[in-house]
Formats: C-alpha cells, structure tokens, sequence
C-alpha cells in the first residue's frame, strides 16, 4: 500500500494542473485529503518535487510486455470487433444541413460516453456547432452531431468520412483496454486509456480500478503509471501487481470487474 501511495503521490506532482503543489496551502490540503483516507495508518507524508530519477520512472520505464501489446492494441482485431458490433453503428449525412455534416451514432451506453466522443472529435480536428443526445432505458444511445472541420466547412471527402466513422467505432467500443498478464511469479493487471492530443488523460481511471479490486477482495502489492506510444498514439498505462498465487482461474472475473467498473455497467455490458 505504501509503495502504491508513493507512485500516485510522484504522479500528482508531476502532473499537478493547478501548478501549486509547490505552496504550503496545497501541500496541507493534499495532506489533508490523505490522512482523511488512511487515518492513523498514515505515520508521515513528504511532498516534494519529483527528481528527474522519478520522472523517467515514470514515464513508461518498462516494456509492456509483448502479449499484452498485442491483445490491447492490435489495431485490426479492434477495429474487426467495432465493424461486428451490432449494436454500435456510426454514419454522416450531408443532405439534412446546408452548412454541417450530421455524424449520427447508435451504441450501447457507458460511463465517459459523450467525453469519449468529444475527445475523438478533438483529435481529428472537428468541431461541433450542436446536437441532440438520447439514451433509452435499455442501455442504447442515440447522438445526433452537427459538425465542421476545423476551416468550417462539411466533411466531403469520403476517404474522411471514413477515417472518422472508423475511428469513432474503434473508440466506443473499446475506449478503454484491460488486460491480466503473468510477470514472473506475479500477476499484473493492465489497463490503458489513450492521451488526448491535449496531453491529457482519462479522469478517475485509478479510483475506479481499485475499487473493483477491493470488490473483488484482491490486494495491491505496487501500482506504476506511466505513458506508453504504440503505433502512432500515446496511451496511459496502469500497471497494477496483484503480487505472487495464481490468478488465473479469476482471470475473466477480474478482467470483466474492472472493465464493468470502468465502463460504469453493474454486471454484464449491455447489448
């Protein structure tokens, strides 16, 4: 637990957006915040700057391992899975708005749903004047959005057209990807969120992790945050080790309790 806390205390420092870890009032704040979770178990805390050291740890030290890489991000299973998903469908029309192309979408609902639409929206450089949002009460979604590129023009270009429902169908269905792979005598748990061109990633992806774990009663032996590039993309991987047993016969519990807790689904993702 200890170690744990030590990772994601260097990762706040080094990713502090309010950029006043560095003041005596945020450092009590954030002791604050601390002692209120750990109690009495919490003998002492230090917040300081991160050494060059620490901040290399950080950043993707380690390898992923090769499994692993290949059953998260293998660009064409991702995308074969999207295309066979029969309740996620992403089409354009240019018909319906003389001065916006109309991106409608039909999928499954889940937690981070319109941020994971924006956010790809984002990265591709299109902009949204407006739109309609509808959810049903068994799970299924339908967005409605009126967009232009970055110029301001429709998207008329086919071959755009699509990249982008591609992309979008490749994001919502897997925005984010779980994993449970051996390391050594250990068990690790991994668990990968794309940065934003922005430089940002996913909120609460750690908080929503551990508390699946402790639903499913597993313990944290040491948790590693650090950036990873496949392909052409960055991803922020959690690298959380179960410590040494063997895992494997609740390799799909964990991975599907993770994934449920992540994705906001109670039990089982909806159809």
């Amino acid at each position: 637990m200890i170690k744990t806390l030590m990772h994601v205390i260097a990762y706040d420092v080094c990713n502090d957006l309010r950029e006043l870890l560095h003041t005596k009032s945020r450092r009590e704040e954030t002791y604050d915040k601390l002692q209120s979770v750990l109690g009495d178990s919490l003998t002492s805390c230090e917040i300081e700057s991160a050494t060059e050291e620490m901040s290399s740890c950080l950043q993707a030290s380690t390898l992923l391992p090769h499994s692993a890489v290949e059953e998260m991000f293998n660009v064409e299973v991702v995308e074969e899975q999207s295309r066979s998903c029969g309740g996620l469908s992403v089409a354009m029309d240019n018909s319906l708005s003389p001065a916006h192309t109309l991106i409608q979408i039909q999928c499954g609902d889940h937690k981070g749903l319109i941020y994971d639409i924006m956010r790809t929206l984002k990265d591709c450089n299109i902009q949204i004047s407006y739109g309609r949002f509808y959810a049903s009460q068994n799970g299924s979604c339908e967005v409605d959005l009126f967009a232009v590129q970055s110029d301001g023009k429709k998207i008329v270009d086919q071959h755009k057209q699509r990249a982008l429902c591609c992309r979008l169908r490749t994001e919502l269905h897997r925005p984010l990807r779980v994993a449970l792979v051996n390391r050594g005598p250990d068990t690790e748990l991994l668990v990968a969120n794309p940065v934003e061109v922005s430089g940002k990633g996913r909120p609460l992806v750690f908080y929503d992790i551990t508390l699946a774990l402790k639903k499913l009663h597993k313990r944290i032996f040491l948790a590693e945050i650090g950036r990873h590039v496949v392909g052409d993309r960055e991803w922020e991987v959690y690298r959380v080790h179960l410590g040494e047993g063997d895992h494997s016969s609740l390799r799909s519990k964990i991975v599907d309790g993770v994934t449920n807790m992540l994705m906001g689904w109670d039990d089982t993702p909806p159809s």
